[in-house]
C-alpha cells in the first residue's frame, strides 16, 4: 500500500510538538490525529472538530494529502470579542 509523509502539529501551554509521520494513502485528519496521540504532550486530547491543514480548519474526514501539515487546535480559553472588549476598557 502506497503511503505519504505528513506533519503533525500542536502547539500550547505543555509544549510545542511537530511529529513526522507516515500513514497510508486515504488517511483522514482525524486518522492522524489518533496516530499521533502518543508523541503528543501528557493531557493533550485532540478535538476532531479542532483540526486544520496550513492553518485552514478542515473536517475530521478530510482525507490527507503528501506533505500535509496536520495542526491539531485547542479550546480558546476567552472569547476574542470579550477580550477585545476587555482591553478597550482598560484603554490599552
Amino acid at each position: 500500500m502506497a503511503e505519504i509523509a505528513i506533519e503533525v502539529a500542536y502547539a500550547g501551554p505543555e509544549g510545542q510538538v511537530v511529529l513526522p509521520l507516515t500513514v497510508p494513502l486515504g488517511t483522514t485528519a482525524w486518522q492522524a490525529a489518533e496516530r499521533a496521540m502518543a508523541g503528543l504532550p501528557a493531557g493533550v486530547l485532540p478535538d476532531p472538530g479542532r483540526l486544520g491543514i496550513f492553518a485552514k480548519k478542515v473536517a475530521a474526514d478530510r482525507v490527507l494529502e503528501e506533505g500535509d501539515r496536520l495542526e491539531l487546535y485547542r479550546p480558546l480559553i476567552l472569547d476574542p470579542m470579550e477580550a477585545r472588549r476587555r482591553r478597550a476598557k482598560r484603554g490599552a
